[in-house]
């Protein structure tokens, strides 16, 4: 991963990381898959070194040597063809994010441009901000591939008030899961929301793996929760743009809030994240009473209560 070796140094090759990448994220597709979940004999039987499937195999599978892939696998990826990546991607039963996932870093190792040295502050266009302020009953962010949430509304911020307790700006939704000893109490699917969320990092890394922030991030989730750092090492990676979350708001309780994710068309590393709720729902109930809550608020994460108080009764007006 970026970090390691000094990732900013001038005196060494920026493809290093992403050769050692390529190296353990397919190290890891390949040992998930089994030579009978592959349609294959499980040659060697109890003698066998391996659970998942061996380099030639693989290469079997694939339709190459098992030079070519070993080759490949050690990070050697120059001028791989898009028919050797489908190969790879059939034999080690990729879906459609770890296929990109591989795409990224195969183009990263074959790049021979100097790493960023100084990390790079994205801002959001003022007509962003004032699409997002348009949507008052509708909760919305704009997010970066990091998970820093660099810009919402009124209504945003009240729902994700517990986030934006943090002083730290930009608030960042993996620093808050995975540093917060309330995360496991706001977000009440949290294991899920933890796999996910080291999914996109993982995702994020592979599209641009010298992004100081990022790196900077990783290292300080790494260093301060084995949970992330257990996680990290699964190289799972993952396209998340639509679900549910299950959230619990220390002003109103339960939400089941639908979402849905839209790039930024100018700006691609940047998406536009909105909550709803299902009409006549109890979640609506509750949405309707943080927007009442949040109007009464105007420094909205100095006003959410503590995390041991009890959320608002819907029956009764905020204070």
């Amino acid at each position: 991963m970026a970090g390691r070796n000094d990732p900013y140094g001038t005196d060494r090759d920026v493809r290093d990381d992403f050769r050692a990448e390529i190296r353990e994220f397919l190290g890891t597709r390949r040992a998930r898959v089994t030579p009978e979940q592959a349609g294959l004999p499980a040659y060697g039987g109890e003698r066998r070194r391996v659970t998942g499937l061996r380099r030639e195999e693989v290469a079997l599978l694939a339709g190459i040597s098992s030079e070519y892939y070993t080759r490949l696998e050690r990070g050697n990826a120059t001028g791989v063809s898009e028919s050797v990546i489908d190969g790879i991607a059939r034999a080690l039963q990729l879906d459609e994010a770890e296929r990109i996932h591989l795409i990224d870093l195969l183009r990263g190792a074959g790049t021979t441009r100097p790493p960023r040295r100084r990390p790079t502050q994205q801002r959001v266009r003022p007509t962003v901000q004032r699409v997002l302020d348009s949507m008052t009953g509708t909760p919305a962010f704009v997010l970066n591939g990091r998970g820093d949430i660099l810009a919402a509304n009124h209504l945003g911020r009240a729902l994700f008030s517990p986030v934006y307790a943090d002083p730290v700006r930009p608030p960042n939704n993996a620093r808050f899961i995975f540093l917060d000893p309330h995360a496991p109490e706001f977000f009440r699917d949290w294991n899920q929301v933890a796999g996910d969320t080291v999914a996109m990092l993982r995702a994020e890394v592979g599209r641009d793996l010298h992004d100081r922030r990022l790196t900077d991030l990783i290292g300080e989730l790494s260093t301060r929760s084995e949970d992330f750092r257990h996680r990290w090492a699964a190289h799972n990676v993952r396209i998340h743009t639509t679900g549910v979350k299950l959230l619990h708001h220390p002003v109103v309780g339960d939400l089941d809030l639908p979402f849905e994710t839209f790039p930024l068309g100018v700006d691609p590393r940047q998406v536009l994240v909105t909550y709803t709720a299902e009409p006549a729902s109890p979640s609506q109930d509750a949405l309707n009473l943080l927007a009442s809550w949040a109007a009464n608020n105007d420094n909205i994460e100095r006003s959410t209560p503590t995390h041991d108080s009890e959320p608002a009764d819907p029956a009764e007006p905020p204070d």
